[in-house]
């Protein structure tokens, strides 16, 4: 008998357990104590229990090991682990050396969801930046739910008790069971190919992880992905998770918080408008109160009040100067005339017209020519003379 097979046995080891011929163990155990540690060797500690027979056991493994199963492992799970046994002799202390770790049953369903979702997450189908806005009043609402269910009442009841005049396009489905993904696959994309639709609603009640399988189908998530339209996912209650949640542009923890996200309160709309009409009759009172008094103030002041006062006060000051230029004026033209008296005095004193009536004449020949000196004339050359009060002609004696 190989060391392992007498380890186990010599602990009364009795849960479901396989010797494999390398001395590897193979046991089907569950997590009870996920408060992992790791050591300098970059090991994770954990403990495993069998519930049949009260037993623990701890288990080492590898970061990496642990790493694959971590988001799906949580207290309670099922798992399979293949492991070697590991004696301490100083504490007297059996463990196992885990190289591999598997979930089974709902943990291993939940393992091949969050490959899934990190799949499709790494082709960024649930990515913020993809998600559409909700219309903030919708005319119609496309509602994919099970018939006569408890979903399709809570939405439609709450949603026309919030805003009565709300209209729906009802789309009973399966909910669950082989028949769910193709139904919710096709109602899905018959409303969204309507241009009546503005928003489609996917709801259904709580139940198990089983249950809610088909809202986390692949060909489903991507159907919603392709959607124009914003889609709302409503399934389950709070703790549930399906992948629609993740794709959907808007996730209502329960079919009732979906009516509520998926149209306004006609009461809080209805007060919503009746502050701002108040605010606004206020902010327009407020801004003719500001303008009157402004108004006020401006005609209180003198400019306005009296307009003329400033042009009466200037009159006395304007016909001073006025008076004032005058005289300047006056004396101005006084003084030019004098000034042209005397110049025109002048000027005569020296025309050649005053020589004249002082009894002097101008001697001219025929031509015109002003005789200046005897020698420029002959004996009987006749000239014309020139005086104050006319001309006469002369001969020149010999």
């Amino acid at each position: 008998m190989r060391l392992s097979t007498r380890i186990a046995l010599a602990v009364g080891l009795t849960v479901p357990l396989l010797v494999l011929a390398t001395g590897w163990l193979l046991l089907r155990l569950v997590a009870t104590d996920l408060h992992h540690q790791q050591d300098t060797h970059l090991r994770e500690s954990v403990t495993l229990r069998d519930p049949s027979f009260d037993i623990s056991v701890s288990v080492t493994c590898y970061r990496q090991v642990f790493d694959a199963v971590a988001d799906v492992v949580s207290e309670g799970a099922r798992v399979v682990v293949q492991a070697k046994p590991e004696w301490y002799a100083p504490r007297g202390q059996l463990s196992l050396r885990a190289t591999e770790i598997k979930p089974v049953g709902v943990g291993e369903l939940l393992a091949r969801l969050e490959q899934l979702k990190k799949s499709l997450a790494a082709e960024g189908l649930f990515a913020a930046d993809r998600k559409k806005p909700l219309p903030f009043l919708p005319q119609l609402i496309g509602l994919v739910c099970g018939r006569a269910s408890a979903a399709e009442r809570d939405v439609l009841e709450n949603a026309r008790h919030r805003w009565p005049a709300v209209r729906f396009e009802v789309r009973n489905v399966a909910v669950q069971g082989v028949h769910a993904v193709p139904q919710v696959v096709q109602a899905v994309k018959d409303l969204d190919a309507r241009d009546d639709v503005d928003v489609i609603v996917v709801a259904r009640g709580g139940g198990s992880v089983e249950d809610l399988l088909p809202f986390s189908d692949e060909q489903l998530v991507r159907a919603v992905a392709a959607c124009r339209t914003p889609v709302v996912s409503a399934i389950g209650h709070e703790p549930d998770n399906p992948l629609l949640d993740h794709v959907a542009d808007v996730r209502a923890s329960t079919p009732t918080d979906a009516a509520k996200k998926v149209v306004p309160d006609v009461g809080e709309e209805y007060e919503r408008v009746r502050f701002l009409r108040d605010r606004a009759r206020r902010s327009v009172r407020s801004f003719i109160d500001r303008e009157e008094r402004g108004l006020a103030n401006a005609l209180a002041r003198p400019s306005i009040e009296d307009p003329h006062r400033m042009i009466d006060e200037r009159a006395d000051q304007v016909a001073a100067l006025l008076d004032r230029g005058r005289r300047t004026l006056g004396h101005l033209l006084d003084r030019a005339d004098s000034e042209l008296t005397h110049t025109h005095a002048r000027v005569v004193a020296l025309s050649p017209a005053a020589t004249l009536r002082r009894g002097y004449a101008v001697l001219q020949k025929a031509d015109g020519h002003v005789v200046r000196d005897p020698a420029e004339v002959t004996a009987d050359e006749t000239l014309r003379a020139r005086v104050a009060e006319g001309e006469f002609t002369v001969r020149v004696d010999a």
